[in-house]
């Protein structure tokens, strides 16, 4: 896909794999959207962007995506402005210190995770589906196999059994049955979807989570992968041809990867769908 004049949205797009992402869709020409919670980190990424890129075409739209409302706002502003959008990379995640509930009363790595990608897609479906080819690309994680041993559709928030790394596994998990699930319900338009593992990435992932989570991801980080390198998946899915066939699967490496069995169970996925819905007011 020729990126030039397209219009792409990035989550969580002032560091990591986010920033890197919206650097090579601002290399290539696409005039880009970056969804941010925080103005000072967004105003200061931008420049950095602008100046390396020598591409004006980004914009910054803030938003706290564990807000609901500020979801719908967010979704109100972009669909107020454009008359369709290209490309959708659902990128921002947390992996949180303990177990939080949002002003809406849900589990908040749930809510930042799966709910603010879900809410914000289906929000965003009738603009995606003005575009001739439309991608969603949705960011996961290989921990998704850790939320698979313990994914249960009537506990989704861990109100019993909680831990961060379960947390952050279940809503990995979550991403990939929405990216199915999605696929199913958009077959007949001109949207297509994507999960996607980035590979352990070098970014801001862990500033939320506990200290012993922080000195273990600092002891790790030599061998983590650059956030560059961790956004060539999330950019080739966006903008190459010949993925378009391959509409709902998980990616790592550039390549289709198998995820655990449970992401591609239709039963469960369209249960989650259901309680999706519900969770974020759509149903």
């Amino acid at each position: 896909m020729n990126l030039a004049n397209k219009l792409c949205i990035v989550t969580g797009a002032n560091s990591g794999i986010g920033k890197e992402t919206v650097r090579e869709f601002a290399r290539q020409g696409a005039y880009v959207v970056m969804v941010c919670r925080n103005e000072e980190r967004a105003r200061k990424a931008k420049e950095e962007l602008v100046a390396d890129t020598g591409h004006s075409g980004l914009e910054i739209m803030l938003a706290d995506l564990a807000l609901q409302h500020d979801i719908r706002e967010l979704a109100q502003n972009i669909t107020e402005k454009f008359d369709h959008i290209d490309i959708l990379v659902n990128n921002a995640g947390i992996m949180a210190d303990e177990r939080e509930e949002t002003i809406e009363g849900i589990e908040k790595t749930l809510a930042i995770n799966h709910l603010a990608p879900f809410l914000l897609t289906n929000l965003l479906l009738d603009h995606l589906e003005k575009a001739p080819d439309a991608r969603v690309v949705n960011v996961s994680s290989e921990v998704h196999r850790m939320g698979a041993r313990n994914f249960d559709i009537d506990n989704l928030q861990l109100k019993e059994n909680y831990s961060p790394t379960r947390a952050y596994g279940v809503s990995k998990l979550c991403n990939i049955m929405f990216t199915h699930e999605l696929a199913k319900r958009t077959k007949d338009t001109s949207i297509t979807t994507f999960s996607l593992h980035p590979g352990v990435v070098r970014t801001q992932l862990a500033e939320d989570a506990s200290w012993m989570m922080k000195f273990f991801y600092w002891i790790g980080s030599p061998f983590m992968r650059s956030p560059k390198s961790g956004a060539a998946t999330s950019v080739y899915l966006a903008t190459a041809d010949n993925v378009i066939s391959q509409n709902g699967k998980y990616f790592r490496n550039k390549k289709e990867s198998n995820p655990a069995a449970i992401a591609y169970d239709d039963e469960l996925t369209t249960q989650l769908w259901e309680k999706s819905a519900a969770l974020t007011g759509l149903s």
